[in-house]
């Protein structure tokens, strides 16, 4: 995700979650934690041939701790897979940084979510009442384990090998 995907990505927040939709601030701060020597964050974002964007998402890292701080699918691309090649990729990037774990909170209520959650290794550790504001949906917390990589830095980084 860069800057332009922003506007986009606020139009897809606003649709599906449209109590909880996240601001054009929070993802610039995101972003901003997402370069430099040493970054915390990754997000990615899917787009059709067309350019349209279709689905997004990011991951959080402090010390060896991952959380997926957002993931969306449009409607119309729900059960098609995208979902899971997000979530695989913000797998992918939290073991390139070094985390040993990696936390997220979902609905309660969604299902279809926690459903793949749970497909990728993800296990209910608690709940949080009141978590989504405003109108005080509980999440539950899950977690998985993961391996990292040797390398920890910004996952997009290629070694170089001559040094």
């Amino acid at each position: 995700m860069r800057w332009w995907d922003i506007e986009p990505v606020l139009g897809l927040e606003a649709e599906l979650f449209p109590e909880d939709a996240w601001s054009a601030e929070m993802f610039w701060s995101e972003l901003a934690n997402a370069r430099g020597p040493r970054p915390s964050r990754r997000y990615v974002v899917a787009e059709r041939p067309d350019g349209r964007l279709v689905g997004y998402g990011g991951v959080g890292v402090a010390g060896d701790a991952g959380d997926v701080m957002t993931i969306g699918v449009t409607r119309a691309h729900e059960g098609t897979g995208l979902g899971a090649r997000l979530l695989s990729e913000l797998l992918a990037a939290a073991a390139g940084f070094g985390c040993r774990e990696v936390l997220l909170e979902v609905r309660v209520d969604n299902e279809r979510a926690q459903r793949l959650y749970t497909r990728f290794g993800f296990a209910p550790v608690g709940v949080r009442r009141g978590y989504y504001q405003p109108g005080g949906h509980d999440a539950l917390v899950m977690r998985r384990t993961i391996e990292p990589t040797a390398d920890r830095g910004d996952p997009e980084e290629e070694k170089n090998e001559d040094g």
